[in-house]
Parts: structure tokens; C-alpha cells; sequence
């Protein structure tokens, strides 16, 4: 992705200078001294490191256990998955090619490493942009359909078809060219008299891959905000109905962090490239390069940022990262939090049987004994129940309040709490 919408068709033109003693021969102007290098190199390096861990480690989280294979969940599968990929195909390379402006990896990768990441990139905000319509949909209209697993991987499936259409013509088009010394890797647009198609194309990614999925999950987070924080249900303030609003209100949060994190980290580069449609010999300056290897650092960083917000905001892949790293010295993973990531089913049966205990100890506790009560009902005139009559009233009792308890756990851990 050097860069990402233009790779280095500079570098083919005029990154390459005459050399200042007036001779035929041409020197690289973006040459970098080796300690400059090693630091840019230790700051991506970390990038790969953590984007790949901690990507792959949110898609076990998801894909091992049973009740973390919701809808969200399933789009933050494909979020982990195209982050993960561009951070491990692109991230180094495009810093190895920025940093010297050679290219070393031949014309098939010189396509791919265009490609990809528009595909990759707009993957990932549309499934941001899913999460965010999904959101909307089970909070301002709860008694519409959800979507099921198998609609969720067909959309899934359509939005990687759409990414790969408007990522095709950087790989149409792209190229190597060796220069005196060195090899470069660019885009080779075609040019028309009635259009200027490498502008169009341009603008059209910038707005598909960032500005009109922003502005709908703005509008979309708007509106559920304002549905949870400033609305309430007017007579509703059961525990059922207070758990389930924090439930909600946390995914949300966490959803707009993701969300904002990204517009931030990706828009000092879709900027800097608009600008360079607009003002190219700006471009051509040798400060540039290091403008260029911050904001590229900046956009590849996104990558990485998912996975460590996941784990601060919820607690079920809080306890996920903890069991995957459990051999970690400094790492400890309580029974409680192995219990967060069992199967849903589980979870009901351990609860009901747990609340069903304490109840009964309650009302055995409240209720009198047999012998009390044959007194009581024999100062006031009124019939006395047998033990046994007492025990099965009890125990009916119970029954109907383990069934109630039940089923609130089972309304609790239903997919209207998706992560």
C-alpha cells in the first residue's frame, strides 16, 4: 500500500533527481541514514506484532466459544481477520519500500500490495458499518427480525466482492519500472481527454472507504445514543430491564471508541493523498518522506488499537485474552472469568440451580415449622396442614421460582447482548 491510492507512481517520475555535479547519472534523494531506519523500523515492527496477536486472538475468542457466535461478534470476526491480513502483508513491506523507495519484491507482489489493502480496508469499516446498523436495529426497532447467522456470513461474503471490485483497477493497472539503480512499483493510469480517471478513482475511495460509512454510523450511533442515555421506558425500572440497558449502553461505547479510533488514525492519510492530487510538486520535497512514514504509521496503527479496546470495555474477551495468555507469569485467569466464555446453556443452568438454592433457603427460612404452624392454627381456629402437606407446598413453591429464574437467565443471555 505505497501509498495507498497511488502507490509510487512519484517515485517513477520524479523522485529521481539528476545528481547535483551536473553528470547523466541519477542518485535517490530519499536515501535515509541507518539510525533513522531502526527507529522506523522498531515502531512498525511493533504495529505487525500487536495487530497480529492480538487480531488472531480476538477471532478465537470468537470462533471457541459457543456463546460468543453473534451477529457483532461474526462482524468483528471479519474485522480481526482483514486487519490482521493487511498488518501482516502490507505493514512491512510498505515501510521497506518507503523507507529506501525501491521496490525488491517483483510485479506480482508490486499488484497484490496495491490491491489488497483498498479491499482490506474498506472490509473492515463496512463491517463497522454492519455492527453499527445491526445496533440500530435491535435498539430502536426490537421487534423486527434479526439477522441469522447464515444472512450475516452471505453479507459477510457481498461485502469482501465489492471490496475486491473497487480495489481491482489498482491492480489493473500496476506496475514496475526499473529506473537507473533501482526498481520501482507504480500505478500506470490511463489518460483521457474528457476525464481525468485517476482523480475520479480517487475521490470515489476516499468518500466509499471513510466518509459515507462515517457519516452513516454517526447518524446510526445518534440516534442509539439518544435512545439510551437521554430515553427511558416511562414505568420500567425493573433489575431485568437496568441490566439489560448497561448491557447495551457498553456495547455501544465500545462500538464508537472502535469506530472513533479509526476515523482518526485514517484521516491525516486520506488527506494527505487528496492533497497530493491537488498539489503534486509539494510531494516532491524531501521532507516529505518522513510526512509520509508518520501518517502511513498512523493508518497501519488502527490495526492494533481493536483488540486492546475489546479487552478494556468487555469483559467476556477481557476474560478471552486472559485465558489465551494464561502462561503468562503476570496473567490470571479466575474461574469466574472461564465461566463468562462457556456456552450459554451452561450459564442458565448454573444460574437458575444457584438462585434457585438461595430462594428455597429463603422461604425456608421465612416460613414457619409444622409444629409452630399447628399451634398458630389452633389458637385461631383453622385447619392444620401435615408436614407432608407443608414440604409439597414448598417444594411447588420452589419449582415456580427456580422456572422464573430460568427464565430471566435465559432472557439475559439471549442475543440481545451480543458481546
Amino acid at each position: 500500500m505505497d501509498p495507498l491510492y497511488t502507490s509510487t507512481e512519484a517515485s517513477a517520475g520524479n523522485w529521481s533527481t539528476p545528481e547535483p555535479n551536473g553528470t547523466d547519472g541519477y542518485w535517490n534523494q530519499f536515501v535515509q541514514p541507518p539510525w533513522r531506519i531502526a527507529l522506523w523500523a522498531v515502531a512498525y515492527s511493533a504495529i505487525v506484532l500487536v495487530s497480529v496477536v492480538g487480531n488472531v486472538t480476538v477471532v478465537w475468542i470468537i470462533l471457541a466459544h459457543r456463546r460468543m457466535r453473534t451477529v457483532t461478534n461474526f462482524f468483528l470476526v471479519n474485522l480481526a481477520f482483514a486487519e490482521a491480513s493487511m498488518s501482516a502483508f502490507n505493514t512491512v513491506v510498505n515501510f521497506v519500500y518507503a523507507a529506501h523507495n525501491e521496490w525488491y519484491f517483483g510485479l506480482v507482489y508490486c499488484r497484490f500490495h496495491n490491491f489488497f489493502p483498498i479491499a482490506a480496508v474498506f472490509a473492515s469499516i463496512c463491517s463497522m458499518t454492519a455492527i453499527a446498523v445491526d445496533r440500530y436495529m435491535a435498539i430502536i426497532h426490537p421487534l423486527k427480525q434479526r439477522l441469522s447467522s447464515t444472512q450475516t456470513k452471505v453479507i459477510i461474503g457481498v461485502i469482501w466482492v465489492l471490496a475486491f471490485l473497487l480495489a481491482f483497477p489498482q491492480y489493473y493497472y500496476s506496475d514496475t519500472d526499473e529506473l537507473p539503480g533501482r526498481i520501482v512499483c507504480y500505478i500506470d493510469w490511463p489518460e483521457y481527454d474528457v476525464m481525468n480517471f485517476k482523480t475520479i478513482y480517487y475521490v470515489c475511495v476516499v468518500i466509499l472507504i471513510y466518509f459515507l460509512p462515517l457519516l452513516v454510523m454517526g447518524w446510526a450511533y445518534l440516534v442509539v445514543g439518544l435512545n439510551l442515555w437521554a430515553g427511558e421506558i416511562p414505568g420500567d425500572s425493573s433489575g431485568r430491564y437496568q441490566e439489560q440497558l448497561t448491557a447495551k449502553r457498553k456495547v455501544v461505547k465500545m462500538m464508537i471508541v472502535v469506530v472513533c479510533t479509526f476515523a482518526f488514525c485514517w484521516l491525516p492519510y486520506h488527506v494527505y493523498f487528496l492533497l497530493h492530487q491537488f498539489f503534486p510538486l509539494l510531494f516532491e520535497r524531501p521532507f516529505i518522506q518522513q510526512v509520509y512514514l508518520a501518517v502511513m504509521w498512523l493508518a497501519m496503527s488502527s490495526t492494533m488499537y481493536n483488540p486492546i479496546i475489546y479487552c478494556c470495555l468487555n469483559d467476556r474477551f477481557r476474560a478471552g485474552f486472559k485465558q489465551a495468555f494464561r502462561w503468562c507469569p503476570c496473567v490470571t485467569a479466575s474461574s469466574y472469568e472461564g465461566l463468562e466464555l462457556k456456552s450459554t446453556r451452561y450459564l442458565q443452568t448454573q444460574t437458575s440451580v444457584y438462585k434457585a438454592s438461595r430462594m428455597e433457603t429463603t422461604v425456608s427460612a421465612v416460613l414457619p415449622s409444622a409444629e409452630d404452624a399447628a399451634k398458630v392454627g389452633a389458637k385461631r381456629g383453622s385447619p392444620v396442614h401435615s408436614p407432608s402437606m407443608e414440604v409439597t407446598s414448598n417444594g411447588s413453591s420452589s419449582r415456580s421460582m427456580s422456572k422464573t429464574v430460568s427464565e430471566t437467565s435465559s432472557f439475559y443471555s439471549s442475543n440481545n447482548l451480543p458481546v
